[in-house]
């Protein structure tokens, strides 16, 4: 069942320095425990089927997984690879700091994207990695049929198991995590330091968003009945699990456009 509530990083009067604070963890966590390895085989299997070496990464808060999957995909699917990320409270120091770590191989937009109304102009395969939750159902659809309508392929992934464990480890873990590794997170902030060591707000609002975003996990028929809401008979759909090394699920649903024979 999912709890009502919501989520500090979604609202527009949330403090941008705290959102900020709170993305870089993420992005911490996922570089480095790896825990989005195991779908790529499943992006690379799409950016085949829709020959594509252009990601539009949505919702990419601080960037999350997306260094060590365009390291990952540089390395064994195409050098030419390239990445965009968006958000629509786009992180821009952190992305700046990505693209010259990259030199280049990952870019941003510096303005709002919304994930619902993505401009025309905006190319690529797009991604959303941890961030499809965010959307209530009739959002969620919203996102998928923008991709339709532009005749694009999506792969979305929202990892974490919908569980009271889950939850209890959410509330040990987050805050020991962000304990030991606040002074390490790239690039620093004093701003950090005082939020999480003086005035605990960043480990509170984490753990708050935490239990939520599991909370509203979406299975995958689910995701796959929303996509068939988006009335794309043309379109391959596929969804599933799949789990990482240290036995998290990771929700998927891959979407793109059927090739048109002549």
């Amino acid at each position: 069942m999912k709890l009502r509530g919501f989520e500090f990083e979604d609202q527009p009067w949330f403090p941008k320095i705290i959102r900020d604070c709170m993305t870089d963890y993420l992005r911490f966590l996922f570089q480095t425990f790896e825990l989005y390895q195991p779908v790529l085989p499943l992006l690379k299997d799409a950016l085949i089927m829709t020959n594509s070496h252009q990601i539009l990464d949505l919702c990419s808060g601080s960037g999350g997984a997306m260094e060590g999957i365009y390291e990952n995909l540089n390395r064994t699917f195409s050098a030419d690879i390239k990445i965009t990320l968006s958000d629509l409270f786009p992180s821009v120091l952190v992305y700046q700091h990505l693209q010259y770590l990259t030199d280049g191989g990952i870019s941003h937009i510096s303005t709002p994207v919304d994930a619902c109304d993505v401009p025309s102009e905006l190319k690529g395969f797009r991604t959303l990695f941890s961030g499809f939750h965010h959307f209530e159902q009739k959002k969620a659809v919203a996102v998928l049929k923008n991709v339709v309508d532009a005749r694009k392929g999506i792969g979305i992934f929202d990892g974490g198991n919908r569980s009271l464990w889950m939850i209890l480890l959410i509330i040990i873990v987050h805050p020991v995590l962000l304990f030991l590794c606040t002074p390490f997170f790239r690039p620093f902030r004093i701003s950090r330091l005082l939020l999480t060591y003086l005035i605990p707000i960043i480990p509170f609002c984490t753990v708050w968003d935490g239990i939520f975003s599991i909370s509203r996990l979406y299975r995958p028929d689910e995701m796959l009945k929303m996509a068939k809401e988006t009335e794309s008979d043309n379109y391959t759909w596929i969804s599933g699990k799949v789990r990482n090394k240290y036995g998290m699920s990771i929700a998927y649903l891959m979407g793109y456009p059927e090739i048109e024979n002549d």
